[in-house]
């Protein structure tokens, strides 16, 4: 894993593939710099909204190019802990992105999203190209 990687979230990854800018581009970069990462929710996301199967296979081939990370035990006990510390503050998110959160605060990587509710977890480093 390279110090200067970045995880990209699906939503960003949509935009890649719509080719919507300025996003295409940056992710277009840092694919061929081989700084961006992507977990197997991230994965799951994408394929799950597959029409057809050549878009599947567009898709399964773009994600054999991305490096991964994936959640060990550990990192699932720490998503749960932390998803548990933001209900008890009153913000509510989907446990596949408190996933993503702890594995960019865990490998210390900043977060590549259009969702603005990762702003609310405390520590994480958004990405902006």
């Amino acid at each position: 894993m390279t110090k200067d990687g970045i995880i990209v979230d699906t939503s960003v990854l949509i935009d890649f593939l719509k080719n919507t800018e300025p996003n295409s581009t940056a992710v277009e970069g840092l694919i061929t710099a081989k700084r961006l990462y992507i977990t197997g929710i991230i994965m799951a996301e994408l394929l799950q909204g597959v029409r057809n199967e050549k878009e599947e296979l567009y898709i399964s081939t773009l994600i054999d190019g991305i490096n991964s990370i994936e959640l060990t035990n550990d990192l699932w006990l720490k998503a749960g802990k932390l998803s548990y510390s933001l209900r008890k503050k009153g913000i509510n998110l989907p446990l596949t992105d408190v996933a993503i959160a702890t594995i960019a605060l865990e490998y210390n990587l900043p977060l590549f999203t259009l969702d603005k509710h990762f702003e609310s977890i405390p520590g994480i480093s958004l990405y902006k190209p």
